[in-house]
């Protein structure tokens, strides 16, 4: 399930939340790196993110879902209702991602790549990435619905969502094997292409 369009700035709690979320996913994205997926246990993930396996599930029901997460969705989300409503769409959403790269370290966008490659490369991942794009696009499209005044359900709408991921996703799978390129500004370019029309 997406998050609201409508939802508050994050409350204490929420913030607290997102710090341990934040923390499992470090720990375990670092784990994967040193000694592979298959061979990282969640109690292993659990222990460096000094919380107990409970806790672990109670954030990510498997461990698929700790690589799936994407924690810059509510970033972009939370930037993207910021932007002045007569924006255009698809303005505001670069505008909004634009944003949040400029907060990134390059470590940030490693781990992103990092990320990218577990989910595309193992078999096993690879439904927990498809199952993340579903809910990335139902989000873009709930929360254009939300800025638009139309029901999250209207075709057109599910359309655009899925064109922003599917050109995002065009845009950075070859990020995944080629380091050369800054992801973040393949995924604006892709983005801006789609404003234009995607003229050819």
């Amino acid at each position: 399930m997406s998050e609201s369009p409508a939802a508050d700035k994050p409350g204490l709690r929420e913030r607290k939340k997102a710090r341990t979320r934040a923390a499992i996913q470090e720990q375990a994205m670092r784990l994967f790196r040193e000694q592979g997926y298959e061979a990282t246990t969640v109690e292993q993930i659990a222990e460096a993110a000094d919380v107990s396996p409970s806790t672990f599930f109670r954030y990510f029901g498997t461990k698929e879902d700790v690589v799936a997460y994407d924690a810059l969705d509510p970033l972009v989300m939370e930037a993207w209702r910021a932007q002045p409503k007569d924006v255009q769409p698809i303005r505001a959403i670069r505008n909004a991602m634009r944003a949040v790269a400029a907060n990134m370290s390059p470590s940030d966008i490693e781990e992103m790549l990092d990320r990218g490659r577990l989910m595309f490369g193992m078999p096993e991942l690879r439904q927990a990435a498809i199952s993340e794009l579903l809910r990335s696009g139902a989000m873009v499209t709930d929360e254009l619905a939300a800025r638009i005044g139309r029901p999250a359900d209207d075709f057109e709408l599910r359309v655009f969502g899925g064109a922003i991921m599917g050109a995002m996703m065009a845009a950075m799978m070859p990020s995944l094997e080629d380091a050369s390129g800054d992801p973040l500004e393949l995924a604006d370019r892709a983005l801006e292409f789609v404003e234009k029309g995607m003229p050819l």
